[in-house]
C-alpha cells in the first residue's frame, strides 16, 4: 500500500528542470558512476528533469549555478558531502532558488542537522514532498574579504589540523606523522573575543570555534536542535584545555546532549570578532580565509532549502514557488 502511494504522488507532479551538481569524489569513488545513474533515474521518476553536472577540479561553481537561475531553474540540486554543499549554498545565498540535498559525503553533517537522511530515494523523495525552509547562515570577514559558511568557523588549531585530519579521515592513513608533527609544535596564542560589541574574554587557548549548525565535525552535537535558524550562533571557546585535552574531545565530542565540559566556555551571540596573536589560522567551512583577526556575524534567514514536510504544530513555511 505504502508503494502504491508513493507512485501515486510521483504521477501527480509536474515536470519541472532541476540543476544536479553531482561530486563525484564524495563518498566512495568507485560508486560514483553507479550513484550518478541511481540518481538521475530516481529524480526521473519523481517527474524531475535534472541536468547534470559533474564537478571538476577548480571549476567555478557559483558561476554554475548563476547559470541555472538565468535559465529559470528554480531547485539546485547538490549530491555530495558538506564541502560541496557549502560550496553551492554560498553561490544562493540572497537569490530566489532553492537549494536541495542528496547527502553522499563522509560527514554530512550539514544535511544531518536538517533532518535529511542519507538514503537516497529518502532525499530525493523529500525534493517533491518536503517544504522550503529559511535558515541561518553565517558570514566571516578576513582580511576585508568576506566568506560565508553553513557549518562552523574555526580559529586556531583545528584549522590548522584540518588538512591532515580530513585526509585522514578519507583514508590517507599516511598523513597521520604530519598530523601529530603539526600538534606537537603548534603553540597556544592569547586570544581575544568579543561578542555583540559588549561581552569580551581575553585567555590563552587553542581553539575558537563559531557555529551555526547543531551538527559540527564528526557529528558532535554542539548547538540546539533549532541552531540553523535562530538568528544566533553558537561560540566555543577552547581556553583552558591543554592538547591532549582537546584531542580527547575530538575522540569523545562534546555533545549538548551531556554535561558538557566546565572548561568549555559556551556563548551565543549575534555577531563574534575574534583577534589572536600569535595570529592563528581561520577556516570557513573548509576555506582557509587567512589569519590573525575575523569578524563573524549571522545572516538570518538568507538560504531556503529543501527540508521533510514539518509537522502539525509548526506554521507553514513562505517562500518561492518551485513550479508555476
Amino acid at each position: 500500500m505504502e508503494v502504491t502511494k508513493i507512485e501515486l504522488q510521483k504521477t501527480k507532479k509536474r515536470r519541472m528542470r532541476v540543476k544536479l551538481i553531482f561530486n563525484p569524489i564524495s563518498g566512495a569513488n568507485d560508486k560514483s558512476p553507479v550513484q550518478l545513474m541511481d540518481v538521475i533515474e530516481q529524480m526521473q521518476a519523481w517527474n524531475f528533469v535534472p541536468e547534470p553536472y559533474l564537478i571538476e577540479p577548480d571549476c567555478d561553481l557559483s558561476l554554475v549555478v548563476r547559470d541555472a537561475i538565468t535559465q529559470g531553474i528554480r531547485l539546485v540540486v547538490v549530491c555530495g558531502g558538506d564541502g560541496t554543499v557549502s560550496s553551492v549554498a554560498r553561490a544562493l545565498i540572497g537569490t530566489t532558488a532553492v537549494l536541495g540535498i542528496i547527502p553522499m559525503g563522509t560527514r554530512n553533517n550539514i544535511a544531518l542537522s536538517l533532518g535529511i537522511p542519507n538514503d537516497i530515494s529518502e532525499a530525493i523523495a523529500i525534493l517533491r514532498t518536503g517544504r522550503r525552509k529559511k535558515i541561518d547562515t553565517g558570514n566571516s570577514t578576513c582580511n576585508e574579504v568576506s566568506t560565508p559558511f553553513i557549518e562552523l568557523c574555526s580559529v586556531g588549531l583545528f584549522s590548522t589540523l584540518f588538512s591532515s585530519g580530513d585526509d585522514i579521515q578519507h583514508g590517507n592513513i599516511a598523513r597521520i606523522g604530519d598530523f601529530m608533527a603539526t600538534l606537537t609544535k603548534t603553540p597556544p596564542s592569547e586570544i581575544h573575543l568579543s561578542m555583540d560589541d559588549n561581552e569580551m574574554i581575553q585567555k590563552l587557548g587553542h581553539v575558537v570555534l563559531i557555529t551555526n549548525m547543531p551538527y559540527v565535525g564528526l557529528h558532535f552535537l554542539v548547538g540546539a536542535p533549532d541552531s540553523y535558524q535562530d538568528g544566533l550562533l553558537d561560540v566555543l571557546f577552547f581556553a583552558d584545555l591543554s592538547k591532549v585535552d582537546l584531542i580527547e574531545y575530538v575522540l569523545k565530542g562534546p555533545g549538548t546532549s551531556k554535561q558538557e565540559d566546565p572548561r568549555i566556555q559556551h556563548f551565543r551571540a549575534h555577531s563574534v570578532e575574534i583577534h589572536t596573536d600569535p595570529a592563528m589560522p581561520i577556516m570557513a567551512d573548509g576555506i582557509d580565509i587567512g589569519k590573525g583577526t575575523v569578524h563573524i556575524k549571522v545572516q538570518k534567514h538568507a538560504l531556503t532549502v529543501m527540508v521533510a514536510s514539518q509537522s502539525a504544530k509548526e506554521p507553514p513555511e513562505s517562500g518561492v514557488p518551485l513550479e508555476k
